[in-house]
């Protein structure tokens, strides 16, 4: 389902759209744990479809947010616990002759053949537009690189890691081409290592890498859209340099000037707190927090009410129920 006119349909209408990054719950209503859907792609797409069918009114499913696939593939060592998104252990890659090596894998290799099945799956089986997840290509570096290591290197070896990059880059865009024909609406592009960089870094070390993934992947059919949870506000100009059809912001961000700084075409999401708002808030709580959102965002038709990133396992049922409501009791006063 073409996500581009769903969405706009929903927006001229004057209501507003709600789409939060969410699976797992999902994965709790299936009585299954973390560890299981990221192993299993069929886990995967039922714990997609349980939640849409818990909760109808977001406007786009998604997939888990998990930022180790990619690294897998080249080759990372992963810790995974049972309810615990898995997350990379030690450095691949300690210098140039390192990078130089790495070969760039298959699309068929580690987990990904099991993604791109729930991607395939969720695309035939829910009838509303679904948004797939990737990495984006500076955040991939730095969990083959290591993070500390990679951003010394950006100064002291620039060499390598454009190399490094060049390889990300290559790898993310096939993996992009895959989950564009399973048939899903477009794709959740994390780039948070990029918010550690300052605008211009930013602008050299990523956006001209996803720039370049976006260019052959997005159309009417296809989009993406750049979530960067690690931008404060400092470097909003370099991710909309991209070119993605819409951007994801984190917590720490503040939407309104977010929303200032962005084209009005553009789709602007966030950013309310996983885990400070989702986690651990009342339902009468997070009622309130995103009232107070939908009302101060009021004059941005572009805007998308999501959370600030993926919401993370044990969220309460009940304050998934309120942030719902609180988006129901605002389109109805529209």
């Amino acid at each position: 389902m073409e996500l581009s006119l769903y969405i706009k349909d929903k927006l001229v209408s004057g209501k507003r759209v709600a789409i939060p990054i969410m699976t797992h719950p999902g994965i709790e209503l299936l009585g299954k744990q973390v560890s299981d859907a990221v192993t299993n792609g069929e886990i995967h797409y039922h714990a997609i479809r349980a939640l849409n069918e818990c909760f109808p009114q977001s406007a786009a499913c998604t997939t888990i947010m998990d930022l180790t696939v990619e690294a897998e593939a080249f080759g990372a060592r992963l810790s995974m616990s049972p309810n615990e998104v898995p997350s990379v252990c030690g450095r691949l890659l300690t210098g140039y002759a390192d990078v130089e090596a790495l070969q760039i894998p298959s699309v068929e290799s580690g987990r990904m053949p099991q993604y791109l099945l729930a991607d395939r799956l969720a695309a035939e089986g829910i009838d509303k537009p679904v948004l797939a997840g990737c990495i984006g290509p500076y955040s991939l570096a730095g969990r083959l690189y290591d993070m500390t290591e990679i951003m010394m290197a950006i100064y002291t070896e620039p060499d390598t890691v454009l190399l490094l990059l060049e390889k990300c880059t290559e790898f993310i865009l096939r993996y992009c081409l895959a989950i564009k024909e399973t048939g899903v609406a477009g794709v959740i592009m994390a780039e948070p290592a990029a918010g550690l960089l300052s605008n211009e870094d930013c602008q050299r070390y990523s956006s001209v890498y996803v720039k370049r993934i976006i260019d052959a992947v997005q159309d009417d059919s296809f989009a993406v859209i750049l979530h960067n949870c690690g931008n404060t506000g400092h470097c909003t100009a370099a991710m909309l340099a991209t070119g993605a059809k819409g951007y994801h912001f984190g917590n720490k961000a503040d939407m309104i000037t977010a929303l200032r700084e962005c084209p009005s075409d553009v789709w602007v999401m966030g950013n309310l707190d996983p885990v400070g708002v989702f986690r651990v808030l009342t339902p009468e709580d997070v009622f309130a927090r995103t009232e107070e959102l939908l009302t101060c965002t009021g004059e941005y038709a572009n805007f998308i009410i999501s959370t600030g990133c993926d919401t993370p396992p044990e969220v309460p049922f009940d304050n998934i129920q309120a942030f719902y409501l609180a988006v129901e009791k605002y389109n109805k006063g529209r």
